[in-house]
């Protein structure tokens, strides 16, 4: 969606100028659009109809450069994952919820650290935000939707880092991390080196 909408809106285009600017949009960062990836997607767009190339050109020794525009099909296909992302809540992957599944393969006190260390990156990261929020970069040069995004990104950060510090203390507070009654179930057997050792009037 993000190279058919630059595409859309700067036609007709470069591919060099659209990476460019997503680029200066650090997309690579929020959209997962990968600098290395924008021209195939650009050639692949062009070849499902989405897109068409409308010159190329060649100054001096530089390499060819493609004008691309959209064609009817691609505009239909942007207006449709427009609305579709904006009427649709969806996760995002994050490599760090699928450690997190895994609690109990980390010693209590390095899982402990590891999201007090969470909590303090993402604390770096909403100070970036709020100075940038203050700056003439921010309220001079970018439209106003620009810092609504950045105010969406801290208050996620900010949720995230009380979240860290709650389970950072209950982790370190010896709290089972199975239901009573499961932590001895069949099927289990992979936790018990995390688990306290069962009393033996309780056998």
């Amino acid at each position: 969606m993000m190279i058919l909408g630059l595409v859309k809106w700067m036609q007709p285009v470069h591919g060099y100028d659209v990476r460019r600017e997503l680029l200066s949009w650090n997309a690579d960062k929020w959209a997962n659009v990968q600098p290395g990836s924008i021209y195939h997607a650009l050639r692949k767009l062009t070849e499902e109809g989405l897109l068409r190339a409308v010159a190329t050109e060649q100054v001096g020794g530089r390499p060819a450069r493609t004008t691309y525009e959209v064609t009817p099909k691609g505009d239909d296909e942007f207006e449709t994952l427009l609305r579709g992302f904006w009427w649709k809540v969806q996760e995002v992957p994050d490599p760090f919820v699928a450690a997190f599944s895994f609690l109990p393969a980390m010693p209590r006190e390095e899982a402990a650290a590891a999201l007090r260390n969470r909590a303090t990156q993402l604390g770096a990261g909403v100070e970036w935000l709020r100075a940038s929020l203050e700056s003439d970069w921010v309220r001079d040069t970018k439209p106003v939707h620009v810092a609504w995004m950045f105010e969406l990104w801290s208050a996620r950060a900010e949720a995230e880092i009380a979240w860290c510090a709650r389970i950072a203390e209950r982790i370190e507070s010896g709290v089972s991390y199975l239901p009573a009654g499961l932590d001895r179930a069949e099927g289990w057997s992979g936790w018990q080196e995390r688990l306290p050792e069962r009393p033996a009037d309780a056998e």
